[in-house]
């Protein structure tokens, strides 16, 4: 479907990937892995045509489409939500408009003319690409996804322009995924999402019929809907055949059996060393002496990658607070008519991990500022335990800092003796490493402003913990560290977050916002709160013996004329388009084949050749070279072959 062939892409003397070449396939789900900044929104990019590689160049079959999702930036205006995701089905509307106007011209047409054998063919073309769309379920089909992301039927009305950046990103996502482009790429998709919402997005993405490119830092996410990862690490990206969990422990196995072909090459050129400077200053030996010099240099020398240092950041470990930390009583806050939070009675207590969830505009972000005393309720109290301090991180945090200090300053005005030298380590984990400690904070980007406001707020010796989405611009090592930092922690805290691998760790209480209805708490992790949750579901709709299932059925529509003979003309034209068609297309997915077995071939033949112990076979590595070179020759005019058939099946499905 599509192939990316030694695409390089640098920035001055720095190389985010060289020469990398991969080829997704048909229904195959890809995840781009690897740190924040490692290149991989940059691939995405350029398979989106959005961005040009410094070398390579992107191939693809004329009839595949692309889509892209960006992290952010989307904005609409000057219509209503519906209508603009409407707009997801406009080549459907064309087609049917192009299919009166062929309809048209055959009633007038000479049925024995080349004129009307040409109209059937396009007729027939027509009709079969309007199979695929049923457009009597369009409007059912639009209803279903902005549900599903979240909007309410009233919603659908309101004009785009009233929206936030967060569900700008949905009703961009809407039109993406009715769309059904061939290729579906999504750059961090759950960033604006609510948990219940990235459990439905996952669930329509199970069921998606083309191929997709994912970024995500939802480890769950990447789990549940891959099945091969590109790891961007350490100047370099390599292949995996599985999803994010598969590729951590092959990642470990490939690491120790490079470190066992290093350790063997070492003492193979201890080995020759040794004996070279052992008959260096004989003359009889010279010949063997500098046979052994070239030999030596001819060697391509296994590299190993310094490891980064591992990152074992601590909270500074708080004063005990009282088993009460926050009484709420007959909780209230109100926004004029909107009842948030209505006579909500909660305690948090010592030693309490809770995740916050629920939709967005519930009350999440709300209960969590009245927690931290930022914010005064409408009506009812809450109560402070003995000797409770709080720290609290919200995403406004990052807008509250000094735009002239540097990253360190910044830090250092917050930090306690204890934690004073762990200070750059915090940092590093934070993805602040090197010189990056020396910036000013007026230029860093908005993600990086979270990060330090996060890392701030976290040399803080608080007894309660509130963070609001703190995972929302943190890479899955960076999240990682912070996971392991709240096992250790000893005091409470909540935290509002849709990310399920993060919480799943680290909380043993759920508190979900339900608009219009009082908050429920559920004991167990978030994985434990979905599937009580799921079971209530499936219990509710067998106590309702499942009157909620539609049985009206869309009527067939007869098209205008007598359906006998639209049956018969649609048949004469499928027949006249497959009779061209057919050869193309088994060509077509000969070449395909091959190219999949040759690149096997080619896997399997650099591995070996990678291996210093193969070489020592004599013709067996001679004839590996020999053949890795002829398969690399076959593989172009494999390529050329593919894209001149893409070309011209295209031209012919669309004459």
């Amino acid at each position: 479907m599509l192939a990316v062939d030694k695409v390089s892409i640098e920035y001055g003397a720095r190389s985010l990937f060289k020469d990398l070449s991969f080829t997704v396939r048909a229904k195959e789900r890809w995840s781009l892995a690897g740190p924040n900044g490692a290149g991989k929104s940059t691939l995405m990019k350029i398979i989106a045509g959005i961005e040009q590689a410094d070398r390579g160049r992107i191939t693809k079959a004329k009839q595949t489409t692309v889509g892209y999702l960006p992290q952010e930036g989307v904005h609409h205006k000057g219509t209503t939500v519906f209508e603009e995701v409407e707009k997801a089905f406009d080549d459907v509307k064309q087609l049917q408009d192009e299919l009166a106007e062929v309809e048209s011209q055959l009633e007038t047409a000479d049925p024995q003319s080349d004129a009307y054998g040409d109209l059937l063919e396009v007729f027939g073309d027509i009709q079969l690409r309007l199979e695929h769309h049923d457009i009597s379920k369009m409007k059912p089909r639009i209803a279903t996804v902005l549900g599903g992301l979240g909007f309410k039927e009233k919603d659908f009305g309101r004009q785009t322009g009233e929206f936030s950046g967060g569900w700008q990103m949905r009703i961009a996502m809407a039109k993406l995924l009715l769309q059904e482009p061939s290729v579906l790429l999504l750059d961090e998709p759950t960033n604006h999402l609510d948990i219940e919402t990235v459990q439905w997005l996952e669930q329509w993405l199970r069921q998606y019929g083309g191929a997709m490119i994912l970024i995500s830092h939802d480890r769950s996410m990447l789990d549940n809907l891959t099945n091969r990862t590109l790891a961007f690490e350490n100047g370099g990206v390599e292949q995996y055949s599985g999803n994010y969990s598969f590729y951590l422990r092959e990642r470990e196995a490939r690491k120790e059996q490079t470190l066992r072909a290093y350790s063997n090459q070492q003492k193979e050129i201890e080995k020759a060393e040794k004996l070279i400077n052992r008959f260096r200053a004989k003359a009889s030996k010279a010949k063997m002496v500098q046979s052994r010099i070239k030999q030596l240099d001819k060697i391509e020398r296994i590299e190993i990658e310094d490891e980064a240092a591992t990152v074992d950041f601590r909270f500074p470990q708080p004063e005990r607070s009282g088993q009460t930390v926050v009484k709420f009583e007959n909780l209230e806050k109100h926004y004029g008519t909107n009842k948030v939070i209505d006579g909500f009675n909660f305690a948090i207590e010592r030693g309490d991990k809770i995740a916050i969830v629920g939709v967005n505009g519930a009350g999440k972000s709300t209960f969590s500022r009245i927690a931290a005393g930022t914010e005064e309720a409408t009506g009812g109290t809450r109560t402070e335990g003995h000797n409770v301090s709080i720290a609290y991180f919200s995403q406004t945090h990052a807008d509250e800092l000094d735009p002239d200090k540097t990253v360190l300053e910044t830090m250092e005005g917050n930090v306690t003796k204890q934690a004073a030298g762990n200070l750059r380590t915090l940092l590093g984990a934070f993805l602040f490493r090197g010189d990056d400690v020396f910036k000013k904070v007026s230029v860093l980007s908005g993600g990086e402003r979270g990060r330090l406001a996060l890392a701030r707020m976290l040399l803080q010796p608080a007894n309660f913990l509130i963070l609001d989405e703190p995972t929302n611009h943190l890479d899955l090592h960076s999240q990682e560290v912070l996971q392991k930092a709240l096992l250790d922690y000893t005091g409470a805290y909540a935290i509002v977050s849709h990310n399920r691998s993060f919480l799943d760790p680290v909380v043993t209480k759920v508190l979900e916002f339900i608009p219009n209805q009082p908050p429920k708490v559920y004991y167990g992790n978030v994985s434990a709160y979905l599937e009580k949750k799921h079971a209530d579901i499936e219990a509710a709709k067998a106590r309702h013996g499942g009157s909620a299932r539609s049985n009206a059925k869309t009527a067939e529509s007869s098209g205008g004329g007598n359906r006998k003979e639209q049956r018969r003309l649609e048949a004469q034209a499928r027949e006249a388009r497959n009779a061209k068609l057919k050869p193309l297309k088994t060509e077509f997915e000969t070449i395909e084949s091959e190219i999949s077995q040759f690149e096997e071939e080619k896997e399997k033949l650099t591995n070996k050749l990678a291996d210093p112990e193969f070489f020592k076979q004599g013709e067996a590595s001679a004839a590996a070279m020999k053949r890795f070179s002829e398969i690399e020759a076959l593989l172009e005019t494999r390529y050329s072959k593919w894209e001149d058939l893409s070309t011209k099946i295209e031209k012919l499905e669309s004459n």
